[in-house]
């Protein structure tokens, strides 16, 4: 049987994060890591395109935490405690300098995500943290101050345990047999699929567009706090504004993606089966485009609609959603009717889209679900239930949406654990 002071089940981001700070902290604990693969941080490895996302330029806890449809209020007390700055200085001080780009997210200089997985590596050897592969944990039984582990193949006796698997539904159920309630887990980033001949064969075309769910067969309670706002008209039940990228499958971009994380727990139970509401105008009403089109109809009466896009749309969009309003390729802005422009003014702001399944974003597969928030105590992350069972990361129920805000949250969490072994 192994003794350590301290082991951490999971190679990831937020299990080295804890390792290397507590190690820091007090160069006297003996620290193991367990890692079920024959590679650690193979997420930090693919994450932002290879890049590593490492966290973003948002330095006001509480907008950082809007960015957590799940942890928002619990996450206010730690940031305040170690966020984006830190995170800066803590790379900055081991010889990595991060970036910001123009949408705020950071990434290392190097454009690397190896950059990071080397500055962890080095850290662990220097202060002499263990690392044990193929360590696939089988059991976790708490006697009176200590945790037995056993693994594939080792027995491990530790008086504290850090989890930090991420979403990992093993290892979830270890930790209901300590006592723990998991949260179900559900797919969080994700695209539309929307076979529609309006955007059949417009792939790659982006712009800034608001989009809402339309309430139908949605229960009518929701989760709390919706960051994209609830639609103030009554008819969806969910909105958000900005970039949306017409795909081959259907609709990605941010605007979708945050509108998916929000929406986790309610687009499930409809099998990912639901309407859309798009105004690829953004803000501008059915009416407001109205007005315009009459004016320019009065101005540029001799012009074929088809031919010239309008509001600054990209012309195979503004072209697709003109044919979509039943108007003829020859048709001219004065021979237009009534009808025309309304129908124009329809498609352009209020265009409605059936969605049918989802996708994954590319590698970044997150779940909402996990260790219920009420049970852990987010002074030190450290179990209401189990003494000396402490969480960092994904394994607890909180989730974030695209743009470094996930790996902010590890960071956060394995920093505030470490200080307080």
């Amino acid at each position: 049987m192994k003794q350590a002071d301290v082991i951490i089940i999971g190679g990831g981001a937020a299990g080295f994060f804890t390792a290397i700070n507590a190690a820091e902290n007090n160069p006297k604990l003996k620290i193991i890591i367990l890692e079920r693969g024959k590679e650690v941080l193979t997420k930090v490895k693919v994450s932002g395109g290879g890049r590593c996302n490492v966290t973003h330029a948002e330095f006001l806890p509480k907008e950082l935490t809007q960015n957590y449809p799940r942890g928002e209020k619990e996450l206010l007390g730690p940031f305040h405690t170690f966020m984006t700055g830190d995170t800066i200085a803590w790379f900055e001080k081991r010889g990595v300098e991060l970036k910001i780009e123009e949408d705020g997210r950071m990434f290392p200089v190097s454009d690397s995500s190896q950059t990071i997985i080397d500055c962890f590596l080095s850290e662990t050897k220097r202060l002499g943290v263990e690392i044990l592969l193929n360590q696939s944990v089988k059991e976790i039984q708490k006697e009176a101050d200590h945790f037995t582990i056993n693994t594939t193949t080792e027995t491990f006796s530790v008086p504290k345990v850090v989890v930090a698997t991420g979403s990992n539904p093993k290892i979830w159920q270890l930790l209901e047999c300590l006592g723990h309630t998991i949260v179900p887990a559900v797919p969080s980033l994700f695209t539309f699929n929307i076979k529609d001949v309006r955007i059949a064969d417009l792939a790659g075309i982006t712009t800034n567009a608001r989009i809402k769910i339309l309430t139908g067969s949605f229960p009518q309670s929701g989760e709390g706090g919706f960051r994209p706002q609830r639609a103030e008209d009554g008819r969806g039940i969910l909105e958000n504004e900005g970039p949306l990228l017409i795909t081959h499958w259907g609709m990605s971009g941010p605007a979708i993606l945050k509108l998916s994380a929000w929406g986790a727990r309610l687009l499930e139970p409809l099998k990912y089966h639901f309407n859309i509401e798009v105004n690829w105008l953004n803000n501008l009403s059915e009416e407001e485009v109205l007005d315009s089109l009459k004016e320019i109809k009065n101005i540029q009466g001799k012009q074929t609609i088809f031919k010239y896009a309008q509001f600054d749309l990209p012309k195979r969009l503004w072209q697709s959603l003109v044919k979509a309003s039943g108007i003829a390729e020859t048709l001219t802005w004065g021979d237009a009717t009534r009808e025309n422009l309304q129908n124009i003014a329809n498609q352009l702001t209020a265009g409605i889209f059936e969605v049918n399944g989802k996708s994954t974003f590319k590698e970044e597969f997150v779940t909402a679900g996990g260790v219920d928030l009420k049970e852990i105590n987010f002074k030190t992350f450290e179990s209401r239930i189990c003494k000396n069972l402490y969480f960092a990361g994904e394994v607890l129920n909180i989730d974030a949406i695209t743009g470094g805000f996930n790996f902010q949250n590890a960071w956060t969490g394995g920093y505030i654990v470490s200080q307080n072994l």
